[in-house]
C-alpha cells in the first residue's frame, strides 16, 4: 500500500515538473519571437519610406526614393541629372552630336541611347529595366501609358523657355531637391553678378538660321528667359514685330525681307546644322545679303556667332551656365 502511495506521488511530481518545463519553453519561444515581430514592423516602415508621390503633368506617381536606374527623355532633362551628380542609364540622343553634345560627351560615357525626343525607343527603355523614367508631355504624351507600364514615369508639361520649372520637377522626382536648389542658387548668383556689371540698356537681338528659313527669337526662348532675368532690353523693332500676337513670344519665321527687323545694339546668331549643310548655306546667304550688311549692329561690329547647342538646342542648366560664360566675355569688363 505504501509503495503504491509513493509511486503516485512520484508520478504527480514528474507531471508538475514537465508542466513547468513546458511553460519555460513557451516563454523562451515567446522571448525569441519578439525581435522577429519588431523586425517585421521595421521592414514595413522601411518599405513605406522607399517610395513617395510626385505631382506632374500627367497626374501623380509613386516614385522610388532612391532611384538607381533612371531613363531621361529630354535633352534639358539630361543636363539636369548631370548637374545634380546623376548619370542616367539611358537617354535620348542629343539633337546634334554623335550621339551627345560636345559639352556633355565626357559625362555620358556608357549611357545607352533610347531614341530621340520625338521618336523614343520604348523597347530599348524596357531592356534597361529602369526604376524611374522622366519625360515630357509636349514630346511623349502619346506613349505615356507604355512608359508607365515599364517603370514609374514622371512628365514635365512643356519645353522652350522656362527650363527652371522643369529642373525643379526633376530634382523632386529623383529626391535631390537640396542639390537642385543649390544648382539653381549658384546660377542665380552668376546672373546677379552679370547684372551688376553689364550695361542693361543694351538692346539685344537673337537670330537662328535653319535649313529652310530664318528665325528671330524673342522672350519665350531659352536665351530669352536668361536675358529677361538679367534685365537686358529688346529693340523697339522686335517689340513691334511680336506685338501682332502677344500670346506667342517664341519666335517669328522670316525671309530676307525680314532682315531689317533683326537689328539691335548687339546681334547674337547661331545655326542649327544637323549635317546636310543646308542651314549653313542659308546662314551664308543671309549674312552676305546687303540688307544684313546695312544693319547698324553689323556696321558697328557688334554681331557675334555663338554655339547653337549652348544658346538654344540643349536647353538645360549646363548649357545655361555656358551661355553665361559667353555673356561674361561680351558684357563684363574687369
Amino acid at each position: 500500500m505504501k509503495n503504491k502511495w509513493m509511486l503516485a506521488l512520484i508520478t504527480v511530481l514528474l507531471s508538475f515538473t514537465l508542466i513547468l518545463t513546458g511553460c519555460g519553453a513557451d516563454k523562451e519561444e515567446t522571448k525569441e519571437a519578439a525581435p522577429q515581430t519588431e523586425e517585421k514592423t521595421d521592414t514595413t516602415e522601411q518599405a513605406e519610406s522607399t517610395v513617395y508621390t510626385v505631382e506632374h503633368a500627367m497626374g501623380t506617381t509613386e516614385v522610388p526614393a532612391t532611384p538607381e536606374k533612371i531613363v531621361i527623355l529630354t535633352n534639358e532633362g539630361t543636363e539636369a541629372l548631370l548637374a545634380m551628380g546623376v548619370k542616367p542609364v539611358g537617354a535620348v540622343k542629343s539633337w546634334t552630336g554623335d550621339p551627345w553634345y560636345a559639352h556633355i560627351t565626357a559625362d555620358m560615357e556608357g549611357v545607352e541611347v533610347v531614341g530621340t525626343e520625338s521618336e523614343v525607343n520604348v523597347e530599348a527603355i524596357a531592356a534597361l529595366q529602369p526604376d524611374l523614367i522622366i519625360g515630357n508631355k509636349m514630346r511623349q504624351e502619346a506613349i505615356y501609358d507604355q512608359l508607365k507600364a515599364i517603370a514609374p514615369t514622371v512628365f514635365a508639361e512643356t519645353l522652350r523657355g522656362d527650363w527652371k520649372e522643369n529642373f525643379k520637377l526633376y530634382s523632386k522626382a529623383i529626391n535631390k531637391e537640396d542639390e537642385g536648389s543649390k544648382v539653381l542658387a549658384d546660377f542665380d548668383a552668376r546672373i546677379d553678378a552679370i547684372k551688376a556689371k553689364a550695361d542693361l540698356e543694351t538692346e539685344i537681338s537673337v537670330v537662328r538660321f535653319m535649313a529652310d528659313h530664318t528665325r528671330i527669337y524673342y522672350t519665350d526662348t531659352f536665351s530669352g528667359v536668361i536675358f529677361d532675368q538679367i534685365g537686358f532690353k529688346r529693340p523697339a523693332n522686335l517689340e513691334k514685330l511680336f506685338s501682332d500676337d502677344p500670346a506667342n513670344l517664341f519666335m517669328r519665321k522670316v525671309g530676307k525681307e525680314g532682315i531689317p527687323e533683326m537689328d539691335g545694339d548687339i546681334i547674337f546668331y547661331f545655326t542649327y546644322e544637323p549635317g546636310d549643310g543646308k542651314a549653313t548655306t542659308n546662314e551664308t546667304e543671309m549674312i552676305n545679303d546687303p540688307l544684313w550688311q546695312n544693319l547698324s549692329a553689323v556696321q558697328a561690329g557688334n554681331v557675334h556667332k555663338v554655339d547653337d547647342a549652348i544658346w538654344n538646342t540643349a536647353g538645360g542648366v549646363l548649357a545655361a551656365n555656358l551661355l553665361l560664360d559667353d555673356l561674361e566675355k561680351f558684357f563684363v569688363k574687369e
